[in-house]
């Protein structure tokens, strides 16, 4: 099961959805700190370097303030709470009505033999002026030249694990597709990624 903050047991964030449900600020508060950056981080890499990510962050929890009343707790929260933010980048996609800008990935693959580890903005900011920073910003720009050229279901579905950390059932299910459809799109995208980033000089 995945919930949001990784030290926190199933019983306590059950506990902390039944409160959100009440309507309890403290409990949003808590969403809030275990979602906001995984949330960031999606719609920029979906998005592209937009100035209204946090618009779409604040409207994401406006919305989980609206239906979360209704919504009933099967230890599937993060499953929940990234359809409502999916819905949201592919109707902001809509409206722009060009393919999104993607920067990087981490640790998506669908099995352990599969794990591509690619440098985050977090990591490349804290080594920036270190002699290995120039050659990993190469790096990251290979990489975001790689995912605008996967198709929108491939680099739907290596976001969603990365960002929302979700279990390839819960993809299939959030994208409305097979398991087996989820899996070969995954293995798929970083395959093509492995070669495309690989290949370039």
């Amino acid at each position: 099961m995945n919930h949001g903050l990784s030290t926190t047991t199933a019983g306590e964030w059950a506990a902390i959805i039944a409160r959100a449900r009440k309507l309890d600020p403290q409990a949003f508060d808590v969403i809030v700190d275990a979602y906001a950056g995984r949330l960031c981080g999606l719609f920029r890499r979906l998005l592209g370097r937009c100035n209204d990510v946090e618009d779409l962050v604040q409207e994401v929890f406006i919305r989980v303030v609206r239906m979360i009343p209704q919504y009933h707790d099967d230890g599937r929260f993060d499953a929940w709470l990234f359809r409502i933010a999916t819905n949201l980048a592919r109707d902001r996609m809509r409206e722009r009505d060009r393919r999104p800008r993607i920067l990087d990935l981490n640790e998506v693959s669908p099995g352990a033999a599969d794990h591509a580890a690619w440098s985050g903005d977090e990591q490349a900011e804290n080594r920036e002026g270190t002699p290995e920073s120039s050659e990993e910003g190469d790096l990251a720009d290979r990489l975001e030249r790689a995912m605008s050229r996967l198709s929108d279901a491939e680099r739907e579905v290596i976001l969603l694990r990365h960002y929302g950390h979700l279990t390839f059932e819960e993809i299939a299910e959030l994208m409305g597709t097979p398991l087996g459809t989820a899996l070969a799109r995954a293995h798929r995208g970083l395959g093509k990624l492995r070669q495309w980033v690989g290949a370039e000089p």
